[in-house]
């Protein structure tokens, strides 16, 4: 083959690796800029595992025993509190892994103060768990009481249910399967009152709604009372 040839199959490579690692870091910064319940609901209903755990330890590995510098990995070791989801999949779980750069996802844990988080990740084929950036990555004392009591069952109730984000009015929703989340008009961001202690669920008559286990909020939100 000729030289432009060759050149022209080096740039598609170079392009579509650089593009692949654009994406990433772009979904994961929109992801991070909808923390919240919601999105915890989100990231429960799309993740093989689900888990709080304590980080106790680090240190760098080549899973694939690749020299490679982009293929090392961090691994964690990690104390398991309590699994929420993948019990199918995993009876319990010493170690997780990332990539070792954030151009590659990569997510740094606190290993130094055996800081707690509420982990989701997905599950390779020899077993082992990775998290990175557009996983759940969220320090568990920065959770709401709300949350960590809807991570036991009731964001599993809302795996069949759509959320739809409302920034502007009208905002109406389309269907008896969707949430309307308005916490950006109410309070002009994505993680206010509504994302901290609601969740949307699935009623046994298969609409979908908002939910608080307590005393009602004092702003209105659409749908929120028990199922």
């Amino acid at each position: 083959m000729s030289d432009s040839i060759y050149l022209s199959i080096y740039l598609s490579i170079y392009l579509s690796i650089y593009l692949s690692i654009y994406l990433s870091i772009y979904l994961s910064i929109a992801l991070r800029l909808l923390a919240g319940s919601v999105l915890i609901l989100v990231y429960f209903c799309v993740s093989q595992t689900v888990i709080r755990a304590k980080i106790s330890g680090e240190k760098i590995v080549s899973p694939s025993n690749s020299s490679s510098p982009y293929m090392k990995m961090i691994q964690y070791e990690i104390k398991m509190i309590k699994m929420f989801k993948g019990f199918d999949k995993a009876k319990d779980i010493q170690y997780v892994y990332t990539p070792v750069f954030s151009s590659l996802c990569g997510v740094k844990l606190d290993s130094n103060n055996k800081a707690g988080y509420l982990l989701s990740g997905s599950m390779w084929s020899d077993g082992r768990i990775s998290i990175g950036q557009c996983d759940l990555v969220e320090s568990w004392d920065n959770l709401s009481l709300s949350q960590k009591k809807n991570l036991n069952y009731r964001y599993q109730m809302g795996c069949e249910c759509r959320i739809n984000t409302c920034y502007t009015v009208p905002c109406a929703s389309t269907g008896e399967n969707e949430c309307l989340w308005t916490d950006w008009l109410l309070d002009n961001s994505l993680n206010g009152e509504q994302a901290r202690q609601y969740a949307c669920i699935r009623r046994s008559d298969t609409t979908c709604s908002w939910y608080r286990g307590g005393p009602p909020h004092e702003k209105d939100f659409l749908d929120m009372s028990d199922p």
